[in-house]
């Protein structure tokens, strides 16, 4: 018999989300009508903006047509997309060839542990998303979870708190490592300054590291002087690959559509251009993003789709200003509630000291019917936190902060 790979036999039982969905399924089945709101997705919710979904509607009744018919095209994707997104979102720090196109910055993480294997040691954000830690247990980057380090043995977990203003110490990352770095922070929305990144850089660059930098919520960024890029740092191009996404930006999050940035002076040890395998794998494990969805991303990025991406990310943090008010009523304020929210990512980080994460998960479902994210699920360090969300309809972020302030704590 074939053996089962040791990787998926590590990982711990449940994966977060699948945990809220059975909790909120087990409380709508002995609470009949109950109206479940959620503040705990990090799924957009509102409608692909006109001009951009007219542009894929266009572009579908093409394909009905000799002359607008397409099939499979690039691996690395349209290249028309590929010069828009270096030219548009990295003016003078991308070239075009450096830019390849998927079906997510998600899909994009999982893939790129296929590039590194299983020899490489790997260094989180503690708390992080969930797929940096797994993916690198199911490739054997990682063993067993161990109690003793409140993780997964093989895995380095920086801590991220209040307490290090959500920036780790870098000390405790051995040489040679792989360094999962998330700016705005999915879980804790914080946003990486330029004297932050720059020390990230400078510490991959003197110890050999690789950064895989997720800046799949970039847009959200409103302060200017924050980076939005990890280029935006001298001497990223020799240390960092970055992945990006149209998810949150244009409702893409169904549509599926992102991309990686592999700089051609990134090289192993040996010399090989990180690019090279790269464009290995996405040629040999992928076929190419949706002709669809590119097509969708090239009007994203003409001028009036970049104007109704601003307008639809600006809902968003609209609703982030709503949820930050709701916490700060009286009865949050006098239990001890810490709120960590930076007006630049469409999170807020909430601290309940007399709560471990899942109490005050299910408090909250069962006094106002809401759903937040356990804190603890993205890491040891996330343990009496929970994470709000601001993607939902207006009506119903409104409707879930007039039930927030009744909560009895």
């Amino acid at each position: 018999m074939i053996k089962r790979n040791a990787g998926f036999v590590n990982l711990t039982a449940g994966y977060l989300f699948p945990e809220i969905t059975k909790r909120r399924t087990e409380y709508l089945s002995s609470h009949t009508g109950a109206s479940i709101i959620s503040l705990g997705i990090g799924n957009t919710t509102e409608p692909i903006t006109p001009y951009i979904s007219k542009a894929m509607s266009d572009y579908v009744l093409s394909l009905g047509t000799p002359e607008g018919y397409t099939g499979y095209g690039d691996e690395q994707g349209s290249a028309a997309l590929r010069d828009k997104i270096a030219n548009i979102l990295y003016p003078g720090m991308v070239k075009n060839n450096e830019v390849f196109i998927s079906d997510g910055a998600k899909c994009d993480i999982g893939r790129i542990q296929c590039l590194f294997g299983r020899n490489v040691t790997v260094a989180v954000q503690d708390p992080a998303y969930p797929v940096y830690v797994d993916g690198s247990v199911i490739i054997g980057a990682a063993g067993r979870q161990n109690k003793d380090i409140c993780g997964y043995s093989g895995i380095i977990y920086m801590p991220c708190t209040p307490e290090n203003n959500f920036f780790p110490d870098l000390s405790v990352v051995p040489p040679d490592s792989l360094i999962y770095f998330c700016s705005p922070n999915n879980p804790t929305g914080a946003v990486s300054t330029r004297k932050e990144l720059k020390k990230l850089v400078d510490f991959a660059l003197a110890r050999g590291c690789i950064i895989i930098f997720d800046a799949a919520y970039s847009a959200f960024i409103r302060d200017k002087n924050l980076p939005k890029t990890i280029y935006e740092i001298p001497g990223a191009r020799e240390c960092a690959i970055e992945v990006n996404s149209f998810s949150k930006p244009a409702g893409f999050t169904g549509v599926r559509l992102g991309w990686s940035v592999i700089p051609e002076s990134l090289v192993f040890e040996d010399g090989t251009p990180v690019s090279a395998d790269w464009n290995r794998i996405m040629t040999t494990l992928f076929n190419g993003a949706s002709n669809i969805a590119q097509y969708g991303g090239l009007a994203a990025l003409d001028g009036d789709g970049l104007v109704e991406m601003k307008s639809l990310i600006d809902y968003y943090l609209e609703n982030v200003s709503v949820i930050h008010e709701a916490l700060g009523c009286d009865n949050f304020v006098k239990a001890g509630i810490e709120v960590y929210s930076t007006g630049n990512a469409p999170y807020l980080w909430v601290k309940f000291p007399a709560y471990k994460s899942w109490e005050i998960f299910d408090k909250i479902l069962e006094q106002c019917q809401i759903i937040t994210t356990p804190g603890s699920g993205f890491g040891p360090a996330g343990e009496h936190f929970l994470r709000f969300s601001s993607f939902g309809h207006h009506k119903d972020i409104q409707t879930a902060c007039e039930r927030l302030v009744t909560l009895r704590l």
